[in-house]
C-alpha cells in the first residue's frame, strides 16, 4: 500500500501545467527545471510523511521564487529546510521570510515530527508564476493578482486540490493561509465542490512577518490553537 510519501512524491514528479498563461507571466516548475528538488522532496518526504496516517491539509497560495520555487517543499527556504529538518540543497542558499514564521510556529508547536505528522501543507496553486517588474527584475506573482491569470489557472486548481485530498486528507476542516482574497476564493471554490467541511482562514505568513512583526507570538497563538480544534 503506498504511503503518504508515495503519493506525494508521485504527485510532483509529474506535476505540470499545460494551460496557457497570460503574456508577461511566467511559469515556476522547480520539479521540471531542478533534478536535485526531486531528490530533496523525496528525502523530505520520506523523512516526515513515510506512513498511511490521514493528516489535516493547509492551502497556501502558490510557491514563492525563495522558498518552494527553490526547495520544492511548501514554506521551507534551503536554512529551514537544513537547521530544523536537516536536509541540505548543496550549492542554493535561500531565504523566505513566510519560512521564518512557520518554522518558529512549527516549533512551538513541538518540531516538525510532530507538526508533520498532523499536517500536511501544499497550495492552492502547487506551480508558481512570476513577472518582471518595470526595471525588469522577476517578482513573485499570485494566481489572484491577474483575473485573466485566475481563469486560465481555475481548472488547474481544482484538480490540484482533489489531488491533494487523495493523499489521506481530513475532510472536516482546511486551514487557508490568508484571510482576504486566497480565503475569498478557496471558500467560493468550496462552496461550488464541497470539499471540506470548512475552511478556517488564518493570516498569512508574509502578512504577519511584513506587518505585524511585533506580534508575531500573538499571531502562533492564534494558530496553535486553531490547530487544536482539528
Amino acid at each position: 500500500m503506498p504511503t503518504f510519501a508515495d503519493k506525494v512524491i508521485s504527485f510532483y514528479e509529474s506535476l505540470d501545467f499545460s494551460g496557457t498563461l497570460p503574456t508577461g507571466i511566467s511559469l515556476m516548475n522547480p520539479y521540471r527545471d531542478n533534478p536535485e528538488v526531486i531528490q530533496v522532496i523525496t528525502r523530505f518526504y520520506r523523512k516526515f510523511y513515510n506512513d498511511n496516517k490521514t493528516r489535516h491539509l493547509i492551502l497556501g497560495i502558490n510557491p514563492g521564487r525563495f522558498g518552494a520555487g527553490v526547495t520544492g517543499i511548501p514554506f521551507t527556504d534551503t536554512k529551514r529546510l537544513k537547521d530544523h529538518c536537516g536536509i541540505d540543497l548543496p550549492g542554493l542558499e535561500t531565504f523566505e521570510t513566510s519560512s521564518v514564521y512557520v518554522y518558529d510556529m512549527i516549533s512551538r508547536y513541538g518540531g516538525p515530527e510532530k507538526f508533520y505528522s498532523d499536517f500536511y501543507i501544499n497550495s492552492l496553486s502547487p506551480l508558481g508564476f512570476t513577472s518582471k517588474s518595470s526595471s525588469g527584475r522577476e517578482i513573485n506573482y499570485n494566481y489572484y493578482d491577474n483575473r485573466k491569470l485566475t481563469e486560465a489557472v481555475k481548472d488547474f486548481i481544482i484538480w490540484n486540490i482533489n489531488e491533494q485530498i487523495k493523499m489521506g486528507i481530513e475532510g472536516d476542516v482546511c486551514f487557508c493561509f490568508g484571510t482576504g482574497r486566497n480565503f475569498k476564493y478557496l471558500s467560493e471554490l468550496n462552496n461550488e465542490y464541497k470539499f471540506f467541511g470548512k475552511i478556517n482562514p488564518l493570516e498569512h505568513p508574509r502578512y504577519i512577518m511584513q506587518y505585524r512583526s511585533k506580534q508575531k507570538e500573538l499571531y502562533i497563538d492564534k494558530y496553535l490553537k486553531a490547530f487544536k480544534i482539528a
